[in-house]
């Protein structure tokens, strides 16, 4: 414990005085103005600098909510990339004053008072100006990003090895979309796009793990054509996400209200043609064998999530089956109740994370903030003999669209056999 206090204290005045060395080079750009010059303006700076550090050091270190720490952690780290960009020319700049300093003062020669130093060596205006313009430059590609990323949907393949799967489903293609959030989207063109990409994929079954709205079941009502067309020949099976419960809409007129607008939601998958899972089982049948498509309720383990799902009845009239294919939403459900309690689980198909919309993610490698939040956040992951994916989403929340961690549509295809990383485990 007394580590980590010392590392958070070394962490945040390390910050504290990496910001205050980039405020110098920040005033001697615009030196000539009142305003950078004027005792206000620095403790705005230093003000806004400490609630940023002690923000999102809290976001890495405490348990707060998942909208302040995304947003604390979004900014902090967009902002570094500037501050990181100005920070060489700052150097630069330094080792410039450093340089002409040495060459004016010698053994041989008096060395000149303070204020002539000063005054014969102040900050280069126009490398700092020029330093300022470099690191708005990623800034602007971020912005740029954020629209271009919004609909720029990926589909990402992925090998789903299970050694108790029957030879009927060796080879089965499975599609997982997540997080649609309709409520968000402004491009109905661009959405359908998306779909056509999934269907032109032609899977086998297709799952759709929560969060079809953001508040309110009445977002659909531009979309439920569109998302009409998911089919599949062996069915599209559906959950509920932590935000199609309209937990998060405070207006609601009555608690009637709220519950109507939940019976819509239900509805409205079920003129889709989806199959909503509610702690509920299917059974999937191919050449007379089975396996088991499990739907849980939301489960999240932070606080502010509802924890809807009880996996009791999730799994009941299951026990013989040789698969058990989970579809929960929140991936932190894994972590905390399914590998401890539930063994018999062999995979489970998450979303909620959306990436934080941000980050990196290439084929061997991929980064973004919400993994200080999220242990497992994108991709697949396995503890054993069990496993997990996170899709990254199809929508979008927050802010309208996405930097680097891009729209997700993901196919699977089912494999009777151990990945080499699964016999590790």
């Amino acid at each position: 414990m007394q580590s980590q206090l010392f590392t958070i204290i070394l962490l945040g005045l390390g910050l504290i005085l990496f910001d205050q060395y980039l405020f110098g080079g920040f005033v001697a750009a615009f030196k000539k103005t009142r305003w950078a010059n004027h005792p206000l303006f620095k403790i705005a700076y230093t003000l806004f600098s400490l609630v940023l550090i002690t923000g999102t050091i809290c976001s890495i270190y405490l348990n707060l909510p998942v909208g302040v720490r995304a947003g604390f952690l979004m900014l902090f780290f967009v902002l570094m990339v500037v501050k990181v960009t100005f920070f060489f020319f700052v150097v630069a700049d330094d080792i410039r004053r450093i340089s002409i300093h040495s060459k004016k003062v010698s053994p041989q020669k008096k060395a000149v008072p303070a204020t002539a130093k000063a005054d014969n060596m102040p900050r280069s205006e126009f490398l700092m100006r020029a330093g300022l313009i470099a690191g708005a430059v990623p800034l602007a590609s971020i912005g740029i990003g954020i629209v271009a990323g919004a609909y720029d949907y990926r589909i990402r393949k992925q090998n789903l090895y299970l050694p108790n799967l029957p030879k009927a489903f060796d080879g089965m293609t499975v599609g997982q979309i997540s997080d649609v959030h309709s409520g968000s989207f402004y491009n109905k063109k661009a959405v359908v796009g998306g779909i056509d990409m999934l269907l032109g994929q032609k899977p086998d079954v297709i799952f759709f793990t929560g969060d079809l709205v953001n508040e309110r079941s009445e977002e659909m009502n531009g979309y439920q054509d569109v998302f009409s067309k998911v089919k599949a020949p062996l069915g599209v099976y559906s959950i509920f996400g932590n935000h199609d419960y309209g937990d998060y809409y405070k207006k609601w007129p009555s608690p009637a209200h709220k519950a109507k607008n939940l019976q819509d939601l239900v509805v409205t998958h079920k003129n889709m043609g989806w199959d909503l899972l509610r702690n509920e089982n299917r059974r999937l049948k191919v050449n007379g064998e089975e396996i088991a498509i499990l739907g849980c309720e939301n489960w999240g383990e932070l606080t502010r999530f509802p924890k809807y799902g009880k996996m009791e009845p999730t799994l009941k009239g299951t026990e013989e089956l040789p698969v058990r294919l989970l579809l929960s939403h929140d991936p932190s459900h894994w972590q905390t109740e399914i590998l401890p309690h539930y063994p018999q689980i062999d995979a489970m198909f998450s979303g909620h994370t959306h990436g934080m919309q941000f980050g990196v993610r290439a084929e061997h490698f991929q980064w973004s903030p919400v993994e200080y939040v999220y242990k497992e956040w994108a991709g697949l992951y396995h503890e054993k003999h069990q496993q997990l994916y996170v899709n990254v989403g199809y929508g979008f929340l927050g802010f309208p669209g996405r930097v680097g961690i891009l729209p997700e549509i993901t196919i699977f295809t089912l494999r009777a056999a151990y990945d080499p990383l699964l016999q590790k485990g």
